[in-house]
């Protein structure tokens, strides 16, 4: 048996002997071997016979080629198809045909192979030669299967290929991007697919089985908030209460909805199955408990006692007694047979979010908002013990065997609690926001937490760490809850979705990603690399076509607040602390490194020759001579913090504004002031010239947009219309029409000629905080504070499509030079790229894919079967995977977990189309 370091050498020998094959001769044997439906390849391509016939075929693929030429590309062709075969041949019988590569003891082989591989294309092509050989050989299937793991893993751009007929086993897809992929009658067997993007991907006659996938379903049914999930005891079942004033009951493996239950006149807060399932408890802001027959969905006994809203219940462990925790800072112990009130427990000074009996049914654990825990016994009704913590406590939740409690708050930490001693035995923090919800795995080996900031987190109870991040839900997460088994987590959200989740499916794909959020990112004039500095103080290069990151520049002390390209593409500057620094693009090195700001630098921007750069802190700008690293001039004149700064398109002059309420204009070159501009009353956050430098526009606090005469300093006009502050303005390319972005959830236009207000777009739900338009100027992109990006045709007033998949607010939005992109700045950690241009299908880059999805959609919408297509991701950058599936075309297809749930349900949940559905119309 070879050793790992072997293994892992005669792997990459193997490769390398194809390093020089033109990689056109894939394309053509596989196509040849198609035609002639060959079933043994290697054997085929082996005899001397079929070697002739390929090279002839080959060679009628070459036009007005001389007699000399010919012999000499049939030599080549010789060579090449030998190589192949001699590849095929080995790869055959090596384990990288027999074990699954994506396995953890073959992590540090395969990453030592894709560093030796990552940049050769002849060993890519191969890669995916193998792949689509699982569709003719099968004795190559493992190897095909370990290839496209390996292609997923380097992040070659996977999306709109012929994948069809492939055959795909023991292998984990992570994270790949399959968009506008042709699937048909693939065949996976144990492939993990959690966070691949299926969207608008052709999946006809799909056979899926054994699959491993984090989001197991998405249950629809609830029209507003789901606040309270919980399992029966026998797994089997899910209740869900939501603020619809309804109860669901769910069936957990096809995810159906067996019953709904009501009679509560206010929104369900929480729900808890008794011990032996057949009662289901629900208190709800009505003030009011309810006792359920799960089996019959009648309700049994209503319990009335609290004077306001009753936030928590949950069963003894002998499912005789139930609490009740209460705004009305009260506990109450109640008899569960004869409905009556058992005891009136006082203590807490404010409202009681959360009450949980030990295991053993002695202990009850309360939390609520006079920021404390209190530990009572059950038999005196006597507190034990009060566990003082820092803020207000949502949600407490004992550990199985009962010695440990955990805690959740709105200070955005978990804490684990020693029950016997009061004492903390550790502080959780990875949230950022309050953490709503917490429950214990059965063997209380792991911890689940669920947070306002949209995500729900996995952590590791013996080591303190976070094992885990689960993204799926667009609003607040309000409750997590285990099966009784540990292998599936339920979550319900604000955003009236309840997820289940896979927990023994934990494989997160590794894009070494900001852990923070993401104040700016700023694509490189060529538009191929995109920048992106952050609040965990560095800055990451991602390759914009692959998503893979291509450089992280740490050197940063603190925040990233600002990054910018020099128009050459080569240096990017970025300001943090009191320092600016400039970086080497293609190493990804630091250069320099420019001291002169006394405080947090909020701005950059290079001159458009390159050779100045000018930086925004508080009260002061600097200008910089990008070659010496020399401070040129230090512009004083502002009170407070300046906000933005911007150029002139002839780089003569600088604008500035601040948080003093002005507008200055600074001499590009000297840094002298020109002018300064007064006439806002508040805050001017945003300043942006013409195309033509004769005017800038402001946008400020005070509802205002206004422009001004850069020549003069005159004001021209005040543009009214706003209702709110303005976050963001924008020139159209041709200067003729202004957009801002407000806090009164709308964009506003204005002609700029006439200085008229023209109309508003009206569709985000909060505060618009950036506004861009793309280069040709056809579109409008608007980021918002209700975490949605969208595109509108702003000529015609009409939204073009929205971007939902944000899990925190979208600061900024900006369109790159070939307008077919479009970038987000976000909270969440996340920055996506998109397409931009939603009626158009992109054409497939694999000769053999015949565009069938783009001519079966045309047909489907042309005959009203379907709504028009929405804008989709086309590629995520982000630490944790998202399955999606927006778009996708199915007929006819099994999509079965190794646990035998159906994922019909989390197709359609995603946006999948059933083809089947449509056979009545």
């Amino acid at each position: 048996m070879q050793s790992s370091s072997q293994k892992k050498e005669a792997l990459a020998d193997i490769f390398d002997e194809i390093k020089d094959v033109d990689i056109q001769t894939f394309g053509a044997i596989l196509e040849i071997l198609r035609n002639e439906k060959i079933v043994d390849c290697i054997g085929y391509l082996s005899d001397y016979q079929n070697q002739q016939h390929l090279e002839s075929q080959i060679l009628q693929q070459v036009d007005n080629i001389t007699q000399v030429d010919k012999e000499q590309k049939l030599s080549e062709v010789r060579n090449n198809m030998r190589q192949i075969s001699d590849v095929l041949r080995k790869l055959k019988d090596h384990d990288f045909n027999n074990q699954d590569f994506s396995s953890q003891e073959n992590e540090e082989s395969k990453l030592s192979l894709i560093q030796s591989i990552k940049d050769i294309k002849q060993i890519i092509e191969l890669l995916q030669f193998l792949v689509h050989l699982t569709s003719i050989n099968e004795t190559l299937i493992q190897c095909g299967s370990n290839s496209l793991h390996i292609l997923v893993q380097m992040k070659v751009d996977l999306s709109n290929k012929n994948f069809e007929n492939i055959k795909i086993q023991n292998t984990a897809l992570v994270g790949a991007n399959f968009v506008r992929c042709n699937l048909s009658g693939s065949l996976f067997d144990n492939v993990n697919i959690s966070g691949i993007n299926l969207n608008e991907a052709l999946l006809f006659h799909c056979q899926w089985k054994d699959l491993r996938i984090q989001e197991l379903n998405k249950l629809v049914g609830h029209n507003q908030s789901v606040y309270s999930v919980c399992f029966s005891p026998d797994g089997k079942k899910l209740a869900s209460g939501s603020s619809d004033n309804s109860i669901c009951l769910w069936e957990v493996k096809t995810g159906q909805q067996k019953a709904r239950l009501y009679g509560h006149t206010s929104k369900i807060n929480q729900v808890c199955f008794s011990s032996d399932g057949n009662t289901l408890a629900s208190c709800s802001s009505d003030k009011s408990i309810r006792l359920w027959d799960v089996k019959t969905g009648q309700q049994k006994i209503k319990l009335d006692g609290h004077l306001t809203h009753v936030n928590s219940v949950c069963f003894s462990h002998d499912g005789n007694t139930l609490a009740s925790g209460s705004n009305d800072k009260s506990l109450r112990l109640w008899d569960v047979k004869t409905g009556q009130q058992k005891a009136q427990i006082e203590g807490h000074t404010s409202a009681i979010m959360s009450v949980c009996f030990s295991s053993y049914g002695n202990t009850l654990a309360s939390c609520g908002w006079d920021q404390s825990i209190r530990l009572w016994d059950i038999q005196t009704k006597k507190q034990k013990a009060k566990l003082h913590s820092y803020s207000n406590v949502q949600s407490v939740c004992f550990s199985p065997d009962g010695n440990t409690l955990a805690s959740g708050s709105i200070d955005k930490s978990l804490r684990l609690w020693d029950v016997k001693t009061g004492q903390q035995k550790a502080k959780l923090d990875g949230h950022t926001s309050y953490v709503y919800s917490v429950c214990f795995s059965p063997d209380g080996n792991i911890l689940a937490s669920g947070s306002v900031d949209k995500s729900i987190r996995l952590w590791d109870v013996k080591k303190g760490q976070c094992k885990d991040k689960l993204d799926g839900h667009t609003s607040y997460v309000n409750s997590v809850c285990f099966s009784p088994d540990g292998n599936i987590l339920a979550s319900g959200s604000d955003d009236k979705f309840i997820c289940l989740w896979d927990v023994k499916t934990v494989q997160q794909v590794k894009l070494d990603g900001h852990t923070s959020c993401i104040n700016q990112v700023c694509f490189s004039p060529d538009g191929n690399t995109l920048a992106s500095g952050s609040k965990d103080n560095l800055i990451r290069l991602w390759d914009v076509k692959t998503g893979q990151q291509k450089a992280k520049l740490d050197g940063q002390t603190t925040h990233v607040n600002s990054v910018c390209f020099s128009p050459d593409g080569n240096t990017l500057a970025s300001g943090s602390d009191e320092t600016i620094r400039l970086w080497v693009v293609k190493t990804g090195i630091q250069k320099a490194k420019l001291h002169g700001h006394t405080n947090p630098v909020y701005s950059v921007c290079f001159s458009p020759d390159g050779n100045k750069l000018a930086s925004g802190s508080y009260k002061e700008i600097s200008l910089w001579d990008v070659n010496t690293g020399q401070q040129k001039a230090k512009l004083d004149g502002h009170t407070s913090y300046v906000y933005s700064v911007c150029f002139s398109p002839d780089g003569n002059t600088l604008a500035s504004c601040s948080a003093d309420q002005s507008i200055r204009l600074w001499d590009g070159n000297t840094g002298q002031q020109k002018a300064k501009l007064d006439g806002h009353n508040d805050y001017v956050r945003s300043v942006c010239f013409s195309p033509d430098g004769n005017t800038l526009a402001s946008g400020s606090r005070d509802n205002s947009n206004r422009l001004w005469d850069v020549k003069t300093g005159k004001q021209k006009a005040i543009l009214y219309g706003n209702t709110s502050k303005i976050k963001s303005i924008c020139f159209s390319p041709d200067g003729n029409t202004l957009a801002s972005g407000s806090a009164d959830n709308f964009i506003h236009l204005w002609d700029v000629k006439t200085a008229q207000y023209k109309s508003k777009l009206n569709g985000h739900s909060n505060t618009v905080y950036s506004v861009c338009f793309s280069p040709d100027g056809n579109t409008l992109a608007s980021g918002s504070n209700d975490q949605s990006i969208r595109l509108w045709n702003f000529k015609r007033e009409q939204c073009k499509g929205q971007l939902d998949s944000h899990s925190d607010y979208v600061r900024s939005v900006s369109i790159c030079l070939d307008g077919n992109k479009l970038e987000s700045v976000i909270n969440d950690k996340f920055i996506r790229l998109r397409n931009d241009k939603s009626g158009e299908e992109i054409k497939s880059s694999d000769k053999n894919y015949k565009d069938i999805p783009a001519q079966f959609k045309a047909q489907l919408f042309q005959n009203k079967l379907l709504p028009k297509s929405s804008n989709i991701t086309i590629l995520r950058i982000s630490e944790t995977p998202l399955f999606q599936a927006q778009d996708a075309l199915i007929f006819k297809g099994n999509f079965i977990n190794y646990e035998g749930f159906d994922l019909r349900q989390l197709f359609k949940s995603k946006g999948s189309c059933f083809l089947e559905d449509l056979k009545g119309k």
